[in-house]
């Protein structure tokens, strides 16, 4: 229900939206902030983008604590926009998060929130929180939180993803190749420091659509076994696996690839994966692929990580019970999903055995990638809003773009570790320098 205001009333509540707005955000500021009835607060300078207030209550939906959730909630359901580069918006909440403010000015901006009003317009409905049960990373909860993200629709990835459907970075080498093309310079990469070999056994841990899996069958002749916990990707996978006609050298299965017992492999890859996998489990996972890997073989672990140091300065009492960092990630992207720095997952594979043999940081390549994805996403709005709904558009617009700013900034990393099972002797099939990889 849509709550209306006399203009007797109007007024007060503009004019304590605005004292709000410049205690949070003071002058002078470098963006535009507009209310709902049209008032536009001083800006300084060009404006990169506006902050765009919908309703009389969006304030105090967007700044209830943890503010990090309330923020995310109130954009996905329509509370506030961002017109403009949508980039330049997040280093707002890096600001937030940086800040000091006492308990007085926490107390009066909390009143404050609070004398404004409860409602607003009807917000539009569509994709929830996810809520798991069950232990956590058992299979169960594991295949529930996957498939919350992944089976939001084959339809929906289809309209900005490359051609191949890859959902990780791409590789930039000049940083102006387009999508499609940064996405197969990103799987040859992967092939040539796996280094594979025509006749070898690959493992493809979470083959998300099996792109990677199709590539490495027809360049390198390799045979392959693709893993999924997501049903959409599965059968969309199967369907691209018989259009090339690769049956019987490339399959994806839908399994835990902590189910797949005695098999062996001459080489396994995983592409954006372990993510998932939860830092208590991350021993399991490298003593799991040690055991499934052949000795002599490698195992190119790429995923996301934390910049070392982040997570201990986000433990302040404003940072986790006022500003609640990360809980929107938790709700409404990547449940149980955790993001843990790659000295201390390296260091848990050497300890399952692995030799580390190269690592390369490519989250420059990831920042130009998740730029491509929005600008693309924002480009088929209407087929997207029809291929899924409204909030599903806006969660992604909002998690990728803040990605691409967590990227830029270096509080995330993107990181290609390849790991070696030494032979008996102590051998390894990694050349002695790198100079077959830029051939």
């Amino acid at each position: 229900m849509t709550q209306t205001y006399s203009l007797k009333h109007a007024e007060p509540v503009i004019r304590r939206t605005t004292d709000l707005l410049e205690h949070v955000f003071p002058s002078p500021r470098h963006f535009g902030i507009r209310l709902w009835d049209g008032t536009e607060l001083p800006v300084e300078g060009d404006s990169a983008f506006h902050l765009v207030l919908g309703h009389a209550g969006a304030l105090r939906r967007m700044f209830t604590p943890p503010v990090e959730l309330s923020m995310g909630e109130a954009f996905i359901r329509d509370d506030f926009d961002i017109e403009g580069d949508i980039f330049s918006a997040f280093a707002l909440m890096d600001g937030l998060a940086s800040r000091s403010f006492s308990a007085g000015e926490i107390l009066k901006m909390g009143l404050d929130l609070l004398a404004l009003p409860v409602s607003g317009p009807a917000r539009p409905q569509g994709r929830g929180p996810l809520q798991l049960r069950g232990a956590v990373h058992s299979l169960e909860r594991d295949r529930a939180a996957v498939q919350y993200h992944y089976d939001v629709g084959n339809d929906f990835y289809s309209l900005w993803l490359d051609k191949n459907l890859q959902y990780s970075c791409g590789y930039f080498p000049t940083g102006r190749e387009d999508l499609d093309t940064a996405q197969e310079l990103k799987l040859e990469h992967i092939c040539r420091k796996l280094r594979l070999q025509p006749g070898e056994r690959l493992l493809d841990i979470g083959c998300g659509w099996g792109g990677l899996a199709r590539y490495a069958a027809q360049k390198y002749g390799v045979n392959v076994l693709g893993v999924t916990l997501s049903k959409n990707q599965k059968a969309y996978a199967d369907e691209a696996i018989a259009r090339s006609g690769l049956q019987g050298r490339v399959a994806v299965e839908l399994k835990d690839y902590r189910i797949l017992g005695d098999e062996s492999f001459d080489k396994i890859v995983s592409v954006g994966m372990f993510e998932h996998v939860g830092r208590s489990h991350l021993p399991e996972y490298f003593a799991h692929t040690y055991r499934l890997l052949k000795p002599g073989g490698l195992f190119l672990n790429h995923g996301i990580s934390q910049r070392a140091g982040l997570e201990k300065a986000r433990q302040g009492f404003i940072q986790k019970r006022v500003l609640g960092l990360g809980i929107f990630q938790q709700r409404y992207i990547f449940p149980d999903g955790e993001l843990i720095p790659v000295s201390e997952v390296n260091l848990m594979a050497e300890n399952a055995g692995f030799e580390v043999r190269d690592l390369e940081n490519l989250r420059e390549h990831y920042a130009l990638t998740l730029r491509q994805w929005v600008n693309r996403l924002a480009a088929r709005r209407t087929e997207a809003v029809k291929a899924s709904d409204e909030v599903t558009y806006r969660t992604w617009r909002l998690y990728m773009s803040s990605s691409a700013y967590g990227f830029e900034s270096g509080s995330l990393n993107v990181n290609q570790t390849l790991l070696a099972k030494l032979t008996f002797d102590g051998k390894s099939s990694v050349p002695s320098t790198r100079a077959d990889l830029y051939r």
